[in-house]
């Protein structure tokens, strides 16, 4: 996966910095996105620190944060139409799909969305 471009999910991000080794492999060296959606859910993650939050904002200015434009909001639109999924997974997944990259993430929920480059980490 070295040298792909990948957006990233929430909870593969939590993992990342929490050390753990499959996130840390799965987001070495590779060009990273993310939604805003997991730029909103890490800064208001419950009981950060000052210092935590300074390093994920330091973090964060080294990916690329994808904004929900009009073209996302039809991905999310027929996705929920489609599958039964949550407005926020929906449109993290709807992301993946515009820009045609690999997902990362832990989430087992994703295995069902049609049309997504989908890398599913395990514990």
């Amino acid at each position: 996966m070295n040298g792909n471009r990948v957006l990233i999910d929430t909870n593969a991000l939590i993992y990342f910095f929490n050390g753990h080794p499959k996130a840390i492999e799965a987001l070495d060296r590779n060009i990273l996105y993310l939604s805003v959606i997991t730029e909103i859910e890490l800064l208001s993650y419950n009981g950060l620190t000052e210092e935590s939050i300074k390093g994920i904002k330091k973090f964060l200015k080294e990916c690329s944060v994808i904004d929900v434009i009009p073209k996302i909001k039809e991905f999310t639109i027929d996705l929920k139409k489609a599958k039964k999924i949550k407005l926020p997974d929906a449109i993290i997944a709807a992301t993946a799909q515009f820009l045609k990259i690999e997902f990362v993430t832990f989430e087992k929920g994703f295995v069902n969305v049609p049309n997504l480059d989908l890398v599913l980490l395990d514990f």
